[in-house]
């Protein structure tokens, strides 16, 4: 199966702090990553370069077949990211942001419909953003980041702000059920290693661990993130 995401030496500074450093690894079609850490162990950063929203400042990174950052333009329409900001207007309806995103995805007014659905949100669509609660508003998020049907999705916590009956609505869309090839970070490696193909684990910007989860054993995990 080929490689969905290739990284190799991946470096990435904020001024005189090394972010990351050094950090390889390879992602098939189809699989999951977890990546692991503390706060501040470089997880974000690495979403957010996967995402083009931050380069690199050393080593290579291709993400479906195209090298990044020269060839960022040619991923970004392919790509799904959910963040910890949920890249919605305030005070627009969920409708109406859906709507905004599907004209730039060129994707058809029936699949926001859909997915307004799909997450539980048609009867409050019309609803400003800015009067929903977290774990609603985490919901449109969701519905943003699959609505142009992504071949990757970049997830950041993804089930934060979430009850047990919105993670389950949302598994088809984000989780392993949707098949479709993700990176997740989590602060509950327990959960994530019990749906990842493979795990990075971080610790201060280097990897501490790359491989399948049955190789990280719990005092491995105490030690990231303590």
């Amino acid at each position: 199966m080929a490689d969905a995401i290739e990284v190799s030496g991946l470096t990435r500074h904020f001024g005189e702090r090394t972010v990351l450093r050094d950090v390889s690894l390879s992602l098939p079609a189809g699989s999951t990553l977890a990546v692991l850490g503390r706060n501040g162990a470089g997880k974000s950063t690495l979403l957010r370069i996967l995402a083009t929203l931050l380069r690199p400042h050393a080593g290579k990174v291709s993400l479906l077949g195209e090298e990044l950052p020269r060839r960022a333009w040619a991923v970004r329409g392919r790509i799904g990211l959910l963040g910890h900001e949920p890249l919605l207007y305030r005070d627009l309806t969920g409708r109406e942001n859906l709507r905004y995103h599907a004209s730039l995805h060129r994707v058809e007014s029936e699949r926001v419909e859909a997915l307004l659905g799909a997450v539980g949100m048609e009867r409050r669509g019309d609803d400003p953003v800015r009067s929903l609660s977290r774990g609603m508003v985490q919901r449109l998020s969701v519905a943003r980041a699959v609505l142009h049907a992504p071949e990757l999705l970049l997830l950041d916590e993804p089930r934060s702000n979430l009850d047990p009956a919105g993670i389950e609505l949302l598994e088809p869309l984000i989780g392993r059920a949707s098949g479709i090839t993700r990176v997740l970070t989590s602060h509950d490696p327990s959960a994530a290693l019990a749906e990842a193909d493979l795990v990075l684990a971080l610790n201060g910007g280097r990897v501490a661990y790359f491989g399948a989860p049955g190789g990280l054993d719990a005092g491995a995990i105490r030690e990231l993130y303590t």
